[in-house]
Order: C-alpha cells, then sequence, then structure tokens
C-alpha cells in the first residue's frame, strides 16, 4: 500500500511538473483534450492501484482513464464549438434582417 501511494504521487507530481514546464515554455493553453486525459488518467492510476494489483493495476488504470478522460474532453471541446457558431449565426441574422428591414423602410444609418 506504502508503495502504491508514493507511486501515485511520484507519477502526479511528474505529470504536473511536466504540464507547468510545456506550458511555461510555450505559453499555450492545454487543449480540453489534454485536461481531460490528465485527470483521467491520475485518477484511473489512483483507483487501478487501489482495487487492481499494485503498480500493473495503476498502469492498466491509468491507461483507460486517459482515454476516458481524453473523449470525455473532446466531446467537451465539440459542444463549445457548436454553441459558439450558433451564437455568431443568430448575430449574423439579427444583423442581417435589420439591414433587410431598413432597405424595405428607407431607414438610413
Amino acid at each position: 500500500m506504502k508503495n502504491l501511494i508514493i507511486s501515485a504521487g511520484i507519477m502526479l507530481a511528474t505529470l504536473v511538473a511536466a504540464g507547468n514546464v510545456a506550458q511555461a515554455q510555450t505559453h499555450k493553453k492545454i487543449s480540453d483534450q489534454g485536461k481531460g486525459a490528465i485527470i483521467g488518467g491520475a485518477g484511473g492510476a489512483v483507483a487501478g492501484g487501489l482495487i487492481g494489483h499494485g503498480v500493473k493495476g495503476a498502469l492498466i488504470g491509468g491507461a483507460i482513464g486517459a482515454g476516458g478522460g481524453y473523449i470525455i474532453g473532446n466531446e467537451h471541446r465539440k459542444h463549445e464549438v457548436k454553441e459558439q457558431r450558433a451564437t455568431e449565426r443568430a448575430a449574423y441574422l439579427r444583423e442581417r434582417r435589420r439591414h433587410v428591414y431598413a432597405a424595405n423602410h428607407h431607414i438610413k444609418y
């Protein structure tokens, strides 16, 4: 149990450190898919280590959690893009209606 806690702590510290170094060098925001993979991987590793057979269970749980987290993050990103496009389309249509109304009623801006 002690080895599991140490292993999970080292893995989590490595992920956090690697994320901070990469972010400091490129000044880019981590994508939704990346966040999901990191959170899912860490959670899966801890759960797999507790449920499974030590390190082997942690590795399997981490891999499954990272894959699931990536998928969830990707779906979240697609949903946000869809909402943004809908908002932009609604603004375009409002502006277009305003111009059509103005042209039909001879209103000048």
